[in-house]
This record gives structure tokens, sequence and C-alpha cells, in this order.
């Protein structure tokens, strides 16, 4: 069984960078030919796929978040993580870490972090 695990502070100031980390046990990060996402989802409004990273280690942003977002891994801990620089209030969401079967199926996940609440205020 696969779980992931998001961890992180809960509460950044605005302009600062948000860091999130997200440990996965049950399964290989390495594993072809797995993505592994970060998506995010402000109170009252619908999810947003922020970016993903491969397998074998390319990364893939979405183009509105693509100049403040850096996703990496430590493949020895298991692990990726998530960069958000010069955040805002509206960085405000639960940010969730997910898998999918490749980065072709994408959003289609099959397991899922339990997400964690970021905050963004002064």
């Amino acid at each position: 069984q696969v779980q992931l695990q998001e961890s992180g502070p809960g509460l950044v100031k605005p302009s600062q960078m948000l860091s999130l980390t997200c440990t996965v046990s049950g399964g290989s990060i390495t594993t072809s030919y797995y993505a592994w996402s970060w998506i995010r989802q402000p109170p009252g409004k619908g999810l947003e796929w922020m970016g993903a990273i491969a397998y074998d280690g390319s990364t893939y942003y979405s183009p509105s978040l693509k100049s403040r977002t850096s996703i990496s891994r430590d493949t020895s801990k298991n692990q990726f993580s998530l960069q958000l620089s010069s955040v805002t209030p509206e960085d405000t969401a639960v940010y969730y870490c997910a898998r999918a079967a490749d980065v072709a199926t994408i959003p289609e996940y099959d397991y899922w972090g339990q997400g964690t609440q970021v905050t963004v205020s002064s």
C-alpha cells in the first residue's frame, strides 16, 4: 500500500518561500513510470495542479505558476519537495501530493496524501 504524507510549516509570511515535503512509503519514487504531483485547493475553489516530478527526475510545471515553483526530490529518503517563492495570501490553500501512473495520465491519481493547510499571513 502506497502512502504519501505532506509536511511543512502551516504558516508562511507574505513574500517568503513556501516549502513542503512529501514522504512516500510503500513504493519508490524512481519506479517507472510514476509521476509525483503537487496539487492545491484554495478555500472555496477547485483543485489546481502545480507541477510534477517524474520517476526519472524530469519536472513539469503549471504555466501559471512556473516562474515561482520548483519541485525536487531526495531519492535516498524517498521524498519529493515543493518550493513556491514570493507567496501572497492568494497562495493560502490545502496542499496535496499525489501519484499518477504516468505524466500523461495527470490529473488521474491513484494515491493522495491527506493534505496540509498552508496559510499565508503576516
